[in-house]
């Protein structure tokens, strides 16, 4: 017998609007929120407050960045245009800074901040014309991290892992845009997003020692393009649907279980936040949107928050090597 779908509504928690707001990483040693604007090229650090979400430093890069996550000890490692690399955390302020639509900051407190930038790896071969998407550690501290094209080139992108010794393994060479990436509980499976043919893929993934399967297609969304995701302590997934306006909640088997309707269109990525792990954090795009599509959809890029009457797993910790330090 087919259940019954759930039904959740999510609430505006920010009182900024990003671009391309994406990423969400709770960082459960600090109680820190990270996540970031991809085409804005800002690293966002931030916390819960109360049922919002409040804006303590903004970290900016002359270039689009994918992805952050941070290591056990609060560095953070940002995915760029074309490669990785490490930002120190730093407790003194820089110059006041604004919001993460351009503009002044409505959160209070936030700023500006350059921190010690050290260079890791270039990933995407010079002279593709491509960037670095989402990205994740994987449960052995790995980061994985996707890219897209930014021309019309179909079929060519490619999903990396950075190991922990500072090597480079390429999982897919054939993907279309790779997006979101996350980790069954029991730390066998591993599922990744390929945005433009609106598939979520499944392979066999030994945590311990890296190895990995073939991919296999779990699931084919017909009414949205699929983006971010991530995994409850049951091993269901909680899916970002770009242009649907909503999160789903699938099962380990693709079986629809769960909607969380959000007031943007373009939803773009789902956490796990929270000191108890049991707040779903959504953030969302307003980039391509004309005048008109802004009046109609006006939390369009702002950051929500749902209950779903489940908990996250705890987000692992990148493992990485120490970096060569950027010049001022």
């Amino acid at each position: 017998m087919r259940r019954e779908v759930r039904r959740f509504e999510a609430r505006v928690a920010s009182a900024d609007s990003y671009l391309l707001g994406e990423g969400p990483v709770w960082d459960a040693e600090r109680e820190r929120l990270l996540w970031v604007d991809i085409n804005a090229g800002h690293v966002f650090e931030g916390r819960l407050a109360g049922d919002s979400v409040h804006v303590d430093r903004r970290h900016e890069f002359g270039e689009t960045v994918g992805a952050v996550v941070c290591d056990r000890d609060g560095r953070l490692l940002v995915a760029g245009r074309k490669g990785l690399l490490t930002v120190a955390g730093g407790d003194e302020p820089g110059r006041p800074s604004g919001a993460g639509d351009g503009g002044p900051s409505a959160s209070g407190g936030e700023r500006d901040e350059r921190g010690e930038r050290a260079y890791l790896v270039d990933l995407i071969p010079e002279g593709k014309d491509s960037r670095l998407n989402d990205g994740a550690c994987d449960p052995g501290g790995r980061f994985l991290v996707g890219s897209l094209a930014l021309d019309d080139r179909h079929g060519q992108e490619f999903l990396y892992r950075y190991e922990t010794d500072g090597t480079v393994t390429t999982l897919d060479t054939d993907l279309a845009l790779s997006n979101g990436l996350a980790w069954s509980p029991d730390l066998s499976t591993m599922y990744s997003v390929d945005s433009v043919p609106r598939t979520i893929w499944t392979r066999a993934y030994d945590a311990v020692t890296g190895a990995y399967g073939e991919r296999r297609v779990l699931l084919e969304v017909s009414d949205g393009t699929p983006d971010g995701l991530c995994v409850d302590v049951d091993g269901n997934l909680w899916l970002a649907l770009w242009g649907a306006g909503q999160v789903r909640g699938y099962s380990p088997r693709g079986e629809h279980l769960a909607t969380v309707e959000v007031a943007a269109p373009n939803v773009t990525s789902v956490a796990f936040v929270g000191p108890r792990l049991d707040t779903l954090l959504i953030t969302s795009a307003r980039v391509g949107m004309t005048p008109a599509d802004a009046a109609r959809h006006p939390d369009a890029g702002r950051v929500f928050l749902a209950d779903v009457g489940t908990r996250g797993l705890a987000t692992p910790y990148w493992s990485g090597p120490a970096a060569r330090r950027i010049p001022e």
